[in-house]
């Protein structure tokens, strides 16, 4: 085995929590003669003031003893690019657009030497583009020169494709990296033994039974393609200001919803919204409990929906995808081919077979979820 990979929650935890869980985690894996850690997050660096990047990159340099940290959220080929450390979206810094007003991690500043060092006790410092282009020699003298200056902590700039090989490069016999989704495959591809096993399936087993969308997110992005999908289908639109007060009746109330309409064929429910609605429930509830009750409810009442027949999910937001997981008693999937279904769509054997397709808030084309339903009906009908 090469690689192992291992979902936590971590975003939205408080820092002390997220720290623990990594350790934990991260403690296993080095028992068991792990050479190299990724620590994995968003490509857009989401986070808050306070964590958790910063935090959770600090206890494990501690525990893999490492000389410094890189950081690279790069995914150039999905036109999230650093340059200057400065994270850009297309032509677009960070803070210009919808991320600023996130409801869980607004990023508000681009300058990703700014964010990592607020939530850091460590210094931060650049490898900018044109150190990086100079060769390795070049940088670990660069880096050499930072960590004189107290820096441990390093954002790596990527503005191409072949900017993650080089990031690979430096990294390379290094035991803690870290980035987004991208940079892995890089790592992977220095690999002198590694072998490719076959390709990715593009239909992963039947799972028969019903069809849900249970969206979280709340990224003009998701409400976009909630909208196309009510086009076609009912959604249950969730008031969390309403909800607040006894989430148990507001669970009823959707469950008898549901079960007046699952046997018509696939429904939605949702806590997205607008930006004007979600500061709204904001101010009312604070932003984190606004979040946790949201989570909250999605995750239960997608064990509902189990008991209830359902065995299709299709899930937006990454923390409701990992409150769903939770929720649903999943420990190990299987995955598909990673396509325009964003290497969401994965299958589960226990607790029962389950097709589910996740998704990022910020990712996929408005009719993401008409694909994602076709996906599903087709593997069914292989089978």
């Amino acid at each position: 085995m090469h690689a192992v990979v291992v979902g936590r929650k971590l975003l939205s935890l408080p820092p002390e929590e997220a720290v623990a869980d990594a350790v934990d985690t991260a403690s296993a894996l080095l028992a068991r003669g792990c050479k190299q850690l990724y620590y994995k997050y968003s490509a857009l660096f989401s986070s808050t003031a306070s964590g958790n990047i910063g935090p959770v990159a600090e206890a494990l340099m501690t525990q893999t003893q490492s000389e410094h940290v890189l950081f690279c959220p790069a995914r150039p080929i999905r036109k999230a690019t650093v340059y200057q450390g400065r994270l850009f979206l297309g032509v677009d810094m960070l803070h210009e657009t919808a991320r600023r007003h996130d409801p869980l991690t607004p990023m508000t500043n681009s300058n990703l030497v700014e964010v990592l060092q607020a939530q850091s006790t460590v210094g931060v410092g650049l490898v900018p583009f044109e150190v990086i282009r100079q060769g390795r020699r070049v940088v670990a003298d660069h880096i050499d020169n930072g960590g004189a200056e107290g820096k441990r902590f390093f954002v790596v700039d990527a503005v191409e494709p072949d900017g993650l090989d080089r990031v690979a490069e430096l990294a390379e016999g290094v035991p803690l990296v870290t980035g987004s989704d991208d940079l892995p495959v890089a790592l992977a591809n220095r690999w002198p033994d590694a072998t490719v096993s076959g390709e990715r399936p593009t239909y992963l087993p039947p799972a028969p039974g019903w069809t849900v969308l249970l969206s979280g997110s709340c990224t003009p992005k998701s409400e976009r393609q909630l909208l196309h999908f009510e086009r076609s289908y009912p959604v249950y639109r969730i008031d969390l200001r309403r909800a607040c007060s006894n989430p148990s009746a507001m669970r009823e109330v959707v469950m008898e919803w549901v079960n007046q309409r699952l046997d018509a064929g696939p429904v939605g429910i949702a806590t997205t919204t607008d930006l004007d609605q979600v500061k709204r429930t904001h101010e009312e509830l604070g932003t984190e409990a606004a979040s946790r009750l949201a989570d909250s409810l999605l995750g239960t009442i997608a064990q509902e929906l189990f008991n209830r027949g359902v065995r299709k999910y299709l899930v937006a937001g990454g923390e409701t995808s990992g409150s769903v997981m939770k929720h649903l008693g999943i420990k190990a999937v299987s995955m598909a081919i990673h396509d325009e279904l964003q290497g969401g769509y994965c299958h589960s054997v226990n607790p029962g077979p389950m097709s589910l397709i996740l998704k990022a808030g910020s990712t996929g084309s408005n009719d993401f979820y008409d694909t994602a339903l076709s996906r599903l009906r087709e593997a069914d009908s292989i089978a």
